[in-house]
């Protein structure tokens, strides 16, 4: 296994950064550019950055918010929301993003996967998979899209399978029964998803204490660690974090 990496997540909403609960309830967290330089000091290992509202108010990404945040970083930053195609993608890549995360809009047209992947390279290519529980789906998980608010009556495992035959890079599932909740990532979940693909998972959503993000390697299986609200709210530090896994035998880079 190679080294677990940890990335904070600055959710955006009106130039700030912000943190809720199942996805609403939000309360401002700080300004991005400072956030982002700081987190880097810190020793995060790569930065996510997702325009919450962008899918909502039918507008794409605010890329002024991504050249502020890219010019004060050098760790590889994914940017999401609101990227409903291929120019997006360009732009917000032209902008100083390392990766595109896409979810509505993949969802909706999944050749936008494929023909991200052939275009820009598939290790730039990360789908974001939002799902909730629905025991009538196969795997027990169901997509919801447009910041969580519409559920979809498609299988989330089953579609991260086809998002790595269609070309993506890397599966972001955030479990909305768990976002925010700092009661531990949706381990099921996760394992689903991990089970399902051979591309590096992200876990995300729910960290509240340190042994949340060793079960989140061990038992879920992911790649990478997301995180916002421990970290915006100082809980814990990202150095903390590597701390405790590099002690409970996982790789990390200090």
């Amino acid at each position: 296994m190679s080294a677990i990496k940890i990335m904070p997540c600055l959710d955006m909403k009106d130039g700030r950064v912000v943190k809720g609960i199942h996805f609403v309830d939000l309360r401002v967290a700080g300004d991005p550019v400072e956030n982002a330089r700081f987190y880097q000091d810190e020793g995060a290992d790569e930065l996510a950055m997702l325009d919450i509202a962008a899918t909502l108010e039918n507008r794409k990404t605010r890329l002024e918010w991504v050249k502020a945040v890219s010019e004060v970083i050098q760790i590889p930053l994914t940017v999401g929301g609101g990227i409903n195609g291929l120019d997006d993608i360009e732009q917000v890549l032209a902008s100083g993003a390392s990766k595109v995360s896409m979810n509505s809009a993949a969802v909706r047209d999944p050749s936008l996967v494929e023909e991200a992947s052939k275009r820009f390279g598939q290790e730039r290519i990360v789908v974001a998979i939002d799902a909730r529980r629905n025991p009538a789906m196969p795997s027990g998980f169901e997509i919801v899209v447009s910041g969580g608010t519409r559920p979809v009556g498609q299988d989330a495992v089953e579609w991260a399978r086809r998002c790595e035959e269609l070309g993506a890079g890397v599966i972001l599932p955030t479990s909305m029964d768990g976002d925010g909740t700092l009661a531990g990532y949706d381990i099921p979940f996760t394992r689903a998803i991990s089970d399902a693909v051979q591309l590096p998972v992200i876990a995300s959503g729910g960290a509240g204490k340190l042994e949340h993000f060793y079960e989140a390697v061990v038992e879920g299986g992911a790649d990478v660690v997301l995180a916002a609200s421990v970290f915006h709210f100082r809980t814990y530090s990202i150095r903390q974090v590597k701390a405790y896994l590099k002690g409970r035998g996982i790789e990390v880079v200090l």
